[in-house]
């Protein structure tokens, strides 16, 4: 049985390693196609070279940028909408035609909260990705971007309220932390095996790193504490209207 091609779309270069590092390694070393678009940033930048070290370390290809400014580093695209501010059916056609080239079988970004911190390029990418991912299916949508191609499921990367109280004394306090209860939770994903690969992506973030951001707080933490608090990915899956019957799933 063949292991399904995943396509993960995240907001910023790092939320790929930090949401779904080890499953998208998991998948790599399955086999499968994997590959990682991410909705800021410009090709030119330090973290985009980050990026293409971290991807290279999770199997996942080179990168794929969308190209939209960060809601709060505009030099992070010197001269380009704001992801939040560009019109909607524009992100999702870009998003349309990487779906449509990658042709994957499921698909993860963040869930309708943007994550534990909620960022607002977090929540955007969630709102561009399930859209796209509908209308990549449907032929009469941007019909010069592609063959039609209908992802089976999509995965939403998520915090069950459970694994909050540990991450809470990592992460500090914050004015909100957002996760949903335990049940909604599909896929319960052990990526121990893969933790190595995972921590060596989220340390490619030199930059944030560097900044004492959520990758340099890791990089501070013993291997038992990470391994306890990062060995396990947690997701929602979304399914696809015009792939209800499709029975694919993450490799878990």
């Amino acid at each position: 049985m063949s292991v399904p091609s995943l396509l993960a779309v995240f907001a910023h270069p790092d939320d790929e390693s930090l949401s779904a590092g080890g499953v998208l390694a998991r998948h790599a070393a399955a086999g499968a196609r994997t590959a990682v678009v991410t909705g800021t940033w410009a090709a030119d930048t330090l973290r985009a070279t980050e990026l293409a070290e971290a991807l290279q370390i999770l199997g996942a290809g080179e990168p794929r940028l969308l190209g939209y400014a960060d809601a709060r580093v505009p030099q992070s695209a010197p001269g380009c909408l704001r992801f939040c501010d560009a019109p909607l059916d524009e992100a999702v056609r870009r998003l349309v035609t990487h779906i449509r080239e990658f042709r994957p079988d499921i698909m993860v970004t963040h869930d309708g909260y943007g994550g534990l911190p909620g960022h607002p390029d977090h929540v955007h990418t969630h709102r561009v990705t399930t859209l796209a991912a509908q209308a990549a299916g449907l032929g009469q949508l941007y019909p010069d971007d592609g063959a039609p191609w209908q992802p089976q499921a999509l995965y939403l990367a998520t915090h069950p309220h459970s694994a909050v109280p540990a991450l809470r004394d990592v992460i500090g306090p914050r004015k909100a932390v957002y996760s949903v209860p335990d049940e909604q939770v599909a896929a319960t994903v052990d990526v121990g095996p893969w933790l190595e690969q995972k921590i060596a992506a989220v340390l490619a973030h030199s930059s944030e790193v560097e900044r004492g951001a959520l990758p340099g707080v890791i990089a501070d933490l013993s291997p038992k504490a990470r391994e306890r608090l990062f060995a396990i990915e947690w997701f929602i899956r979304h399914t696809p209207i015009t792939a209800a019957s499709a029975q694919t799933e993450l490799t878990a």
